[in-house]
């Protein structure tokens, strides 16, 4: 960002010279020709100046680039929050729901009643909280590796 800045102000330093050439030049003299070294000054001002327009239109679009790629890759990594975000919350409630139901079972088991329905919730829940863990995990794992795959590419650029 700091070579676009340089850049401009230089741009800006050549364009303000050759006006002044200019200025100067219709003040020497309205009819009097250039002479050919101010001519010569002039054009080379004019190549520095397309050399360094070019510079600056490179680096605005490579930088134009990478802010695209960091803007792509936030957008993913929101969507993968998102993603992890909601198994998180699922595993709580069916943890919490777990708890619940492991208590009643304690205190059924307490007072020596056998509840078949209680029983069936219990393990349900269970279930459902193993299943919750995994996709978690497996979240998990995919906002990793999205993490991993370019550092990983770029590792394999910079190889070959």
């Amino acid at each position: 960002m700091d070579d676009v800045a340089e850049l401009q102000s230089r741009i800006t330093a050549a364009l303000d010279r050759i006006r002044s050439g200019l200025d100067n030049l219709g003040d020497a003299s309205e009819t009097a020709e250039p002479s050919p070294e101010l001519m010569a000054q002039l054009e080379d001002e004019r190549l520095a100046n397309a050399q360094l327009e070019e510079r600056v239109r490179v680096l605005k679009n490579r930088q134009d680039g990478r802010i695209s790629d960091l803007e792509a890759r936030v957008a993913s990594q929101k969507a993968q929050l998102v993603t992890l975000d909601s198994e998180l919350q699922r595993l709580r409630a069916t943890q919490a729901e777990l708890r619940q139901l492991t208590r009643q079972l304690r205190d059924a088991a307490m007072a020596g009643v056998a509840e078949p329905e209680l029983i069936n919730r219990a393990t349900m829940a269970e279930l459902d909280a193993v299943t919750a863990q995994r996709d978690a995990d497996a979240a998990e794992v995919d906002a990793i590796l999205s993490e991993l795959k370019p550092l990983l590419s770029e590792d394999t650029h910079a190889a070959g």
